[in-house]
């Protein structure tokens, strides 16, 4: 099913934006580990609406209610269903898109794929409210990945144009990963996020929206996770990436600036320092070689596309009449998605991280 990934570490996604709940199935699991509700809380707040002039005005808590997978607060070995309620829906904003499609949205394909049969509130099962049992389910690998020294964490690296301070992607730490959640706007440079804010409230002022692009870094990986063609850590980390609504590109390490370079400037020498272990003195390529992590931070970056949901009046077709139409789009969204795709990206890696080191027995 379209809804499932992973190899050993099985996440699957169920519910729609205006059903009654929504959540998770994740098998796997290795049995024993603790969950912090209150650490896991708090990861899933980054992301639930409502919160700041940036985000749609939706008011949903996101509070987890655990079905099955967990006995006295640690994973138990049987699968853990995790749902969330749904409580806040405004259904009657999308009656007219069952018969005019919102341009940008998936209305269109669903429609022909499902013939009509799909569930048009809110996007249905194509919402972003469904990133909501995503980061569940990356709330709980990140937590038992840290406690195998092995840290992800991300920012806003731009928005429509305006670019943070990139990571450092030879020293990043698990330190500027803490303050950076700290943070209500997830930035290194607080001027430019500054900036950033202000051409998000004046989309929001023009009914408009706009974009940006988010960087990822995991540290702590040890050498030797991923495999080569179609399983490295590019692919495992890309394939779930995409399923993320909004990412419409994923770049490793330069990414596309590596095509403007020579080999001598994209290859990353090696060096052993003074503990006796290898490492590299750059990293253009991100922590990966051959899809296997080369013990460097993983470095990536993810382009995410503005709101598709605009106020302004947008040419569409009439499903119904078979003819040209125009649409305005009602309801409550973000002017930005980027600020709560945030903690998404890293649910997303960290899933796809704790998946590849499953298959490395020996790594967990």
């Amino acid at each position: 099913m379209a809804s499932i990934i992973g190899n050993r570490l099985k996440v699957s996604i169920f519910g729609q934006s205006h059903a009654p709940g929504i959540g998770c199935v994740i098998d796997g699991l290795p049995a024993g580990e603790y969950i912090d509700p209150d650490v896991l809380g708090a990861f899933l707040a980054r992301r639930a609406p409502g919160r700041d002039a940036f985000s749609t005005a939706r008011k949903e808590a996101d509070l987890p209610e655990f079905v099955s997978g967990l006995y006295e607060g640690k994973t138990c070995g049987a699968p853990l269903c995790a749902m969330i309620r749904n409580s806040d829906q405004h259904s009657k904003d999308y009656s007219e898109i069952a018969d005019k499609p919102r341009p940008g949205h998936a209305d269109y394909t669903a429609h022909i794929k499902y013939g009509g049969t799909q569930d048009v509130r809110g996007g249905g099962h194509f919402s972003g409210r469904l990133t909501a049992p995503l980061c569940i389910a990356g709330g709980i690998a990140r937590q038992i990945l840290a406690r195998r020294g092995i840290h992800i964490g991300a920012h806003i690296y731009a928005i429509n144009g305006v670019g943070d301070q990139p990571f450092d992607p030879c020293f990043v730490s698990p330190a500027q990963f803490d303050a950076l959640e700290t943070k209500p706007f997830c930035v290194i440079d607080d001027a430019a996020g500054d900036t950033m804010q202000a051409r998000i409230l004046d989309a929001k002022a023009q009914t408009d929206s706009v974009g940006g692009i988010i960087e990822c870094a995991i540290t702590g990986l040890p050498v030797g996770i991923g495999d080569p063609m179609f399983d490295g850590m590019e692919n495992r980390l890309a394939h779930i990436l995409f399923g993320v609504p909004a990412v419409k590109g994923v770049e490793f390490g330069d990414g596309f600036a590596a095509a403007a370079l020579r080999g001598s400037e994209n290859n990353d020498p090696m060096t052993i320092d003074e503990h006796g272990q290898v490492r590299m003195t750059s990293n253009h390529a991100g922590g990966i070689l051959g899809g296997i992590t080369t013990g460097m931070p993983l470095l990536f970056r993810c382009a995410i596309k503005p709101t598709p949901s605009i106020g302004q009046a947008q040419n569409t077709i009439s499903f119904s009449r078979e003819e040209n139409a125009t649409l305005t789009v009602h309801g409550r969204h973000d002017p930005c998605i980027v600020p709560r795709a945030v903690p998404v990206i890293i649910a997303a890696a960290a899933i796809g991280i704790l998946d590849a080191m499953l298959d490395c027995d020996a790594a967990l």
